[in-house]
Formats: C-alpha cells, structure tokens, sequence
C-alpha cells in the first residue's frame, strides 16, 4: 500500500470514531494514533459527555496512547484526526513528540496547524511534525456539516414548540 492509500485507510478509522461521537451526540471528531502500521489507539470527541473541555478526540487518543507505549514521548507514530486540530490539541501533539499529523477537513474557526496558526511547523518550538491535509476531507467536512445542521434544526424545532406551548396556554387564559 502507498502512503496515499495508507492514510486513507487510517482516515477511514478515524472517522468511524467520529461517527460514534456523532451517535452520542458529541461534536464528530475522531482519530487514531499508529505505530509502525498498527493502530495503538483510537478515541471521538467526549466533550458533551463529560463535561469537560479538554476530552477532544485528540487528547484523549496521546493519553491512550501514552499508556500502551508506557512513555509520554509517541515517536514513530502517526497521528489520523478527522478535523485540523485547535490550540490545546496542537500543543499536546508537540508536547508528546508525535512525529507526523494527517488530519481531514480544515476548521477555519479554530484550526491552529493550517488555518489560524502553524504551530506544529514553528522552528521556534523544539520539535515540529510533519504534517498531510486535507485526506478524506469532504467526508470529514460533510459529518461536521451534517451534524451541525441537524442540531441547528432540533434547536428550532424545540423553540418552535416552546412558543407553541406558551401561546396555547396563554390563549386558554383568555
């Protein structure tokens, strides 16, 4: 298999993780940590789950990932992720030396490896990844894109049925 094909491959894992984010209604974002070939670990987006800021797809695929090696340093390996990553991410991929990031859709809003920032590609930093864009990004956009409009859609529907209710029981006042 060619590089081309093994990041689609990888990707394809990615965002089977990202539409398992999406079926518990977290933001679908997935990624895969792989090691010489074999994915080490796999994670989604727990966000909403957890309450908690930092359990982005990419956080939480360095920690696992961190446990099985036994080492915070993930060198040989590649980082799959459905969305560019944001700042915080970002940071832990320099922080834990992974070597190179192939991620899908660009997030124009928060993205800080191609969109907003270059972090990963800063000589200033004393290590930088190697980094592939845009594999698989119009299915990675599309479940981004999908997901936001279904929840933009259940929100006017539910605020469509508060003023319902509220205008019904108000009519029955009168």
């Amino acid at each position: 298999m060619d590089i081309f094909e093994t990041d689609r491959f990888f990707m394809k894992q990615a965002l089977e993780e990202a539409h398992l984010a999406a079926s518990l209604g977290e933001v679908p974002i997935g990624a895969v940590l792989v090691y010489k070939g074999i994915v080490i670990a796999r994670a989604h987006n727990l966000r909403e789950t957890t309450q908690n800021a930092t359990t982005h797809a990419e956080l939480l695929v360095i920690q696992e990932a961190c446990k099985k090696i036994g080492s915070w340093r993930l060198e040989d390996t590649t980082l799959y992720v459905t969305l560019e990553p944001c700042p915080m991410c970002a940071g832990a991929i320099l922080q834990s030396r992974v070597p190179r990031v192939v991620y899908g859709a660009r997030d124009q809003k928060a993205g800080c490896v191609d969109s907003l920032y270059r972090l990963l590609n800063d000589e200033r930093f004393n290590h930088e990844c190697d980094v592939t864009e845009g594999v698989l990004a119009e299915e990675c956009g599309k479940i981004l894109t999908d997901f936001f409009k279904a929840l933009r859609e259940r929100k006017k529907a539910a605020k469509k049925a508060r003023i319902a209710e509220i205008t019904e029981k108000d009519g029955a006042r009168n």
